[in-house]
């Protein structure tokens, strides 16, 4: 990715208001090693979302991109999911740090057995950076929808405590992970795991913060 198309992507990103224009749409990361493929009515579902809820106007078809493609500076959020391995070539690893160095945001969400994969796949895109977990208090929490006590539990996995982790870079988050959560999982159709309805709204308002974060704040 050459420095002009950098700034045409930055002022795109920096440009955009709240409200996207119609048509854009979320996307999902394809990778090599595990099922990227995972839930597939949930980006649908979270755009159905906060088409009502937050006066989008997102397309409810998502894109699907590759890692390594330049297609990814085309959506200003990614979204990752997964059961297991997680494979970046030395130049996917490159395209994609070039993608969030450049105003882009990925949400990782480990659907179950994804995280010791994904961390060794994330310190090849940045080795200098660690994994933090974000403090309640953080702007990603207080969106449309306040979470006084951070990333909510949709399912149980190990029965850890929720965790919403994220890699800054200039103060930037540029990756929120939501581990021991799996809010994909709750964007789902209601009849694909069969949470309450709370807990899939919950999962959903979180989804919600994370694309308001994104327009507004990153």
């Amino acid at each position: 990715m050459n420095k002009l198309s950098l700034l045409l992507v930055a002022v795109f990103l920096c440009s955009t208001a709240f409200k996207p224009t119609t048509g854009l749409k979320l996307a999902l990361l394809k990778y090599n090693g595990g099922d990227w493929y995972a839930n597939p009515t949930a980006l649908p579902n979270l755009a159905q979302f906060c088409n009502e809820k937050l006066g989008t106007s997102f397309d409810l078809d998502y894109a699907t991109v590759e890692v390594g493609s330049v297609e990814i500076f085309s959506y200003p959020f990614l979204h990752m999911t997964g059961h297991g391995n997680v494979i970046f070539s030395d130049l996917e690893a490159e395209n994609l740090r070039n993608y969030l160095i450049g105003g882009g945001f990925l949400h990782i969400d480990d659907n179950y057995g994804m995280d010791p994969y994904v961390r060794v796949a994330m310190k090849e895109v940045f080795p200098e950076l660690e994994f933090i977990e974000l403090p309640f208090e953080h702007e990603i929490y207080k969106q449309e929808y306040e979470f006084k006590n951070g990333l909510p539990k949709i399912h149980k996995h190990d029965d850890k405590p929720s965790q919403g982790l994220a890699l800054l870079w200039e103060g930037r988050v540029v990756c929120f992970y939501s581990f021991e959560s799996d809010l994909g999982d709750g964007w789902e159709d209601a009849d694909v795991h069969n949470d309450p309805k709370e807990i899939r709204q919950k999962a959903l308002q979180m989804g919600a913060n994370l694309i308001q974060y994104v327009f507004t704040e990153s």
